[in-house]
C-alpha cells in the first residue's frame, strides 16, 4: 500500500469525507418519489486531493491498493474510478473547470454490505472538490450530482436516498426524506434505543440487475394506476386490482411509505420495531428482494428479548440487516447473534456498534 505523503510527494491541497448510510424504514421508495428514514454510519470514506503532476487524473484506493489513470478526454476504466469520474463530469456540466487531479481514497466502509459505499465515495469526492475549488454548491446540490454519477457512469438507476443520506445525515439522528420535494428533517431515534447492523456475509450479486427490474415494475404499476408515481396512491386497496407482479410490488411501496410517515410522527422503540418487522416481511414476500440468509439473520435478532425489530437494509439480495434494540445492549446482542449465525459456516460480522480492533 502506498502512503499518502508518498503519493502526493507532500501534503494534499484539500480533504473530503462522507459516511455510508443504514436505512431504517422506506426501502425501494425513493425511486417511487416516496419517503424514507436513513441514518449515517460511523464508518465512512475520506479523500485527499492535489493537482496532478501531468494532464492525467490519478486515483489511488488505499483500501483496494489499486491505482487508476485516465486523461481529461478519456473515461475511467470500470471500477471505483467511474464514480469519481461521474462526479467530475457532473461539475463540468455545471461549468466548473476541474483540473487534472491526484486523489488518495481510504475507507472503512464494507463494500457490498448495502451501506452505500458508492454514495460515500461520491460525496467525499464532491466535498473535497468543493473545498479545493471554492465551489458555492450546497449539500443537496452535491447529492444530486452524486446521484447523476451513479446513474450515468456506474449504470445503476438509483433513487436519491443514498446520496442525500451521505450528504445530510448523521449517526445520531434519522433523516426523514421526501424524494419528490427533497425536503428533509433530522429526527431523534426512539427514546432509549440503539442500532445493530450485521453484515450477512452474502454478496449482493443480483442487486444491481434486480434493482433495475423492480424499478421498471414500479413504473409500470404506476402507469396502470394512472398516477405519476406510486407515492401518489393514497388508498392501499387500489393496488389490489393490479395483475402480478405489479400488485405485490405496488403494495410494498404504498405500505412502506405509510410506515415511514407513521414513524416520522414519533414512536416508542417497540412500535418502531414492529414497523421494521412489517417492512422486512413486505420486502421478503411482496418485493421479493430478501434471501434465506437475511431472513435467518433477522429472525435470530428478533429472538433477543431486547430487540424491538429487525429488517434487511439496502437493496436486498444479500448485504446487511439492521435492528433496533434497547439502549446499552447493542454490542452484546450483536456479538451473540453473529456467533449463532456463523455456526452454519457463514461469515457474518458486526458492523454497528463498531467493535474495538
Amino acid at each position: 500500500m502506498i502512503r499518502q505523503n508518498d503519493f502526493f510527494q507532500g501534503p494534499p491541497a484539500a480533504h473530503g469525507a462522507a459516511p455510508g448510510r443504514v436505512n431504517l424504514l422506506g426501502e425501494h421508495t425513493d425511486y417511487n418519489d416516496g419517503f424514507m428514514l436513513p441514518t449515517a454510519t460511523p464508518q465512512g470514506t475520506s479523500v485527499a486531493l492535489a493537482p496532478s503532476f501531468d494532464a492525467h487524473f490519478v486515483l489511488y484506493s488505499a483500501t483496494l491498493d489499486q491505482e487508476v489513470r485516465f486523461a481529461h478526454d478519456e473515461h475511467a476504466p470500470p471500477g471505483f474510478g467511474r464514480y469519481i469520474e461521474g462526479c467530475i463530469r457532473g461539475l463540468e456540466q455545471r461549468s466548473v473547470l476541474v483540473p487534472s487531479l491526484r486523489m488518495y481514497i481510504s475507507s472503512d466502509l464494507p463494500v457490498g454490505a448495502g451501506l452505500s459505499s458508492s454514495a460515500a465515495l461520491e460525496l467525499a469526492t464532491l466535498r473535497g472538490l468543493r473545498r479545493m475549488l471554492g465551489l458555492a454548491l450546497d449539500d443537496v446540490a452535491l447529492a444530486l450530482i452524486g446521484q447523476e454519477a451513479e446513474v450515468h457512469y456506474a449504470q445503476v438507476n438509483c433513487g436519491i436516498m443514498d446520496q442525500m443520506a451521505s450528504s445530510l445525515a448523521d449517526s445520531a439522528h434519522m433523516l426523514f426524506l421526501d424524494a419528490r420535494t427533497l425536503k428533509f428533517e433530522l429526527l431523534p431515534l426512539p427514546l432509549q434505543t440503539a442500532l445493530i447492523v450485521i453484515d450477512s456475509g452474502m454478496p449482493r450479486t443480483l442487486a444491481a440487475s434486480a434493482y433495475n427490474i423492480r424499478r421498471a415494475e414500479c413504473e409500470k404499476a404506476a402507469a396502470l394506476l394512472g398516477v405519476p408515481a406510486l407515492r401518489d396512491v393514497s388508498d392501499p386497496d387500489a393496488v389490489e386490482k393490479l395483475p402480478e407482479p405489479y400488485r405485490r410490488r405496488a403494495r410494498h411501496v404504498v405500505r412502506e411509505n405509510a410506515r415511514v410517515l407513521r414513524a416520522r410522527a414519533g414512536l416508542s422503540g417497540p412500535d418502531f420495531g414492529s414497523l421494521m418487522n412489517q417492512s422486512h416481511a413486505s420486502l421478503r414476500d411482496d418485493y421479493e428482494v430478501s434471501i434465506p440468509a437475511l431472513d435467518e439473520l433477522t429472525a435470530l435478532l428478533r429472538l433477543e428479548p431486547d430487540v424491538f425489530g429487525a429488517r434487511l437494509t439496502g437493496a436486498g439480495f444479500g448485504g446487511a440487516c439492521v435492528a433496533l434494540c434497547r439502549a446499552g445492549q447493542a454490542g452484546a446482542i450483536g456479538r451473540a447473534v453473529v456467533a449463532r449465525y456463523n455456526r452454519a459456516g457463514r461469515q457474518g460480522r458486526l458492523l454497528i456498534p463498531v467493535q474495538p480492533t
